[in-house]
């Protein structure tokens, strides 16, 4: 999702006008900038050839040095001309007029940019004062939340503005300091002085620079490194960088091309003037708040390491076979499969009327060495059916077995008959996800949940139970898990979802069984909207499950970091109606609302208002009904509510 629809869906509402005004900044960027893209080629194409010629030199052993064309000689046949000093005189005047385009371009956002931090501080200090000794309450939801937003959207303006700044410097001002640059007689390899320069070794860097570059690095305001800069033929290089005190040529170097390559030492690969952007916005009160942040991301890193690929050579998987050959077992016996390699089969749970197996389809990825066995379990409610696709490409596509250490199952479908039947419960009409963990010699589902507990659910160390909102309702994409559990807690967060909320589980629930009967550590994942494949919701939620798998070191450090850290909701519940008509539930799903602020209505069949529904308290809006047919007792919202801490005992937000 792009970053601006990020900014109205994370805005507090009765905030909104005191958040940056991103989309004024990406459009003034866009229009002054527009027709200045000075002579120099995109950085992309840039960087990736450079990088290539650097591996290629050190490949073949040569040392790298910096060549740069001789400058065309000066005709000797005559003196100039009016008509040649006329010429120069009109390229300088161009040249003034652009660098003048330029500037009025970068003072104009500069000042923009002032405006913005100057609104965004002034809300930040006044909402500081007012909260006084509840500060550090204020900061766990509203006051970080807002911080967080506004350090995010500076940091991506202030990157879209050096990448269109550095896209027009000219070469002329780049040639223009070219005179002091000293020459060497001869290169070191004794080719001729023309062609060949020398630099003074850098002197001291200001040692108040590295903690900027630090804080400025860490943040990945920029995700390359040294950019490169080609210049064509017959140009000479500037004298010093753009900062004079670090050296301003890498050792880079492309003989054989028609260009010289340049590699200009900005600050981790950002021009002075953006770390000059970039100090206005850390020297506000709001933006203090991102230390910490900083400090939390570096403690992540340290939780995974790297897991080596392990070069096995296994049989190639037989393409083309028909899933109705796909072997059928009674139970998972996970030791009798191949590593290595993915397996696919059937595990029988149940018979039918006909006396055929009722069988759920199973994936199994097995590594080549020794790990965790992670559960995936999708569809346990029949038309939820976006974690099908994400067993699908995570299994499929994201795993490699030859560099996996463990195990990891997937059950695309755990509720065959419901899915065939398009429905959320099973055939008879019950919800298993409260029969869990089911009778041996009971009802047909509970049999059924008995057998997907003790034949499939059992063989876990980790479980994933993937879900989605129900009929008529849309959720955001979050999190149910028991916080007070260090490793569902961890668990959780790195499923880097858009909310958390605390919930040790109802009655009868997959997560809830198996941690209690198995102790194996589960957490829901709600995966947006029901009957339907949504695409960037998969595609967040399996960078989430990868995470874990790293953490579990499992696979190669792949771990993920979203924009902003997830909204942790120390309980939830659900809002119902009192009565029944058309209902109209007014804000969207991942936003905050404040206590008091009207969130539904409700109307008769005539069209008359009969009531209004306010929040209870301050919370943020996990997921709502979308169906405008009501009854008495219908669902508005489910609203999750920020804490200090986590309540004792059970918590359950009464979904059902």
């Amino acid at each position: 999702m792009k970053f601006a629809k990020q900014l109205g869906l994370r805005s507090i509402p009765s905030w909104a006008p005191y958040y940056l005004d991103y989309k004024s900044l990406k459009g003034y960027i866009k229009t002054s900038f527009k027709g200045l893209a000075g002579p120099l080629e995109s950085l992309e194409s840039v960087d990736h050839e450079g990088q290539e010629h650097c591996s290629q030199m050190e490949t073949n052993g040569a040392e790298p040095k910096i060549t740069i064309s001789e400058p065309p000689e000066s005709s000797d046949s005559g003196p100039i001309t009016s008509d040649q000093e006329a010429s120069k005189e009109k390229n300088a005047s161009d040249d003034a007029a652009y660098e003048a385009s330029v500037n009025i371009a970068v003072e104009g956002f500069k000042a923009l940019l002032w405006a913005e931090l100057e609104k965004v501080n002034a809300r930040y200090e006044a909402q500081e004062r007012v909260a006084g000794v509840n500060l550090e309450r204020l900061n766990a939801s509203y006051l970080l939340e807002f911080s967080q937003t506004n350090i995010t959207g500076f940091k991506k303006i202030i990157k879209k503005f050096d990448k269109h700044y550095r896209g027009c410097q000219s070469t002329s001002q780049l040639s223009s300091s070219a005179s002091s640059t000293p020459l060497s007689e001869q290169g070191n390899d004794g080719t001729d002085s023309a062609n060949t320069i020398t630099y003074p070794a850098p002197t001291a860097v200001d040692p108040d620079a590295p903690s900027t570059l630090s804080m400025f690095s860490n943040l990945s305001i920029h995700g390359r490194g040294t950019p490169t800069i080609y210049l064509p033929n017959g140009y000479l290089e500037p004298a010093s960088s753009l900062q004079p005190q670090e050296p301003l040529i890498r050792n880079m170097s492309s003989p054989g091309s028609s260009k010289s390559v340049f590699y200009h030492n900005y600050y981790g690969g950002v021009s002075a003037l953006s770390l000059e952007l970039w100090k206005m916005v850390i020297e506000r009160t709001f933006a203090k708040s991102e230390k910490d942040e900083r400090l939390l991301t570096e403690a992540r890193a340290l939780w995974r390491k790297r897991t080596p690929v392990v070069p096995e050579h296994v049989s190639p998987l037989l393409l083309n076979v028909d899933p109705k050959d796909y072997p059928v077992w009674d139970d998972l016996d996970l030791e009798s499969l191949p590593s290595g390699r993915l397996t696919r089969l059937w595990i029988v749970l149940a018979e039918s009327a006909m006396s055929t197996p009722i069988k759920v389809p199973v994936l199994v990825a097995k590594g080549v060495r020794p790990g965790p066995v992670v559960g995936l379990t999708a569809a346990l409610h029949g038309n939820e059916l976006n974690g099908i696709p994400l067993t699908h490409r995570l299994v499929l596509h994201e795993i490699q077995c030859q560099a996996l250490h463990g195990i990891v199952v997937a059950v695309p479908v755990a509720n065959v008959p419901g899915y065939l039947a398009g429905q959320r419960g099973f055939s008879d009409g019950t919800d298993l996800n409260r029969l869990m963990p089911g009778k041996k010699d009971g009802s047909t589902s509970q049999v059924y949940s008995y057998n997907l507990m003790t034949r499939i659910i059992r063989h876990f160390t980790h479980l994933i139970d993937l879900h989605t909102a129900s009929k008529g309702r849309v959720n955001s994409l979050y999190v149910r898990a028991n916080m007070q559990n260090s490793t569902t807690r961890h668990m959780a967060r790195l499923q880097n979802p858009q909310i958390i909320v605390h919930n040790t589980s109802p009655d009868g629930s997959l997560r809830g069984a198996a941690m209690q009967q198995y102790n194996i550590p589960a957490i829901t994942v709600e995966i947006g909207d029901p009957s339907r494949f949504q695409k960037r919701f998969v595609k967040n939620a399996i960078l989430g499950v990868t995470n874990i798998l790293s953490h579990l070191k499992m696979i190669e450090d792949d771990h993920e970091v979203q924009d902003y850290e997830p909204v942790v909701c120390a309980k939830s519940y659900w809002i119902f109606t009192k009565g029944g008509g058309i209902l109209n539930v007014l804000p969207d799903v991942n936003t905050w609302v404040r206590k008091g602020e009207l969130i539904a209505t409700l109307h008769n069949i005539f069209g008359e208002e009969e009531h209004r529904y306010f929040a209870p308290e301050d919370g943020v809006v996990v997921g709502k009904s979308v169906d405008p047919v009501c009854q008495s007792g219908c669902r508005i919202l489910h609203l999750g509510v920020v804490s200090d801490r986590f309540p004792e005992g059970k918590i359950d937000d009464g979904h059902q």
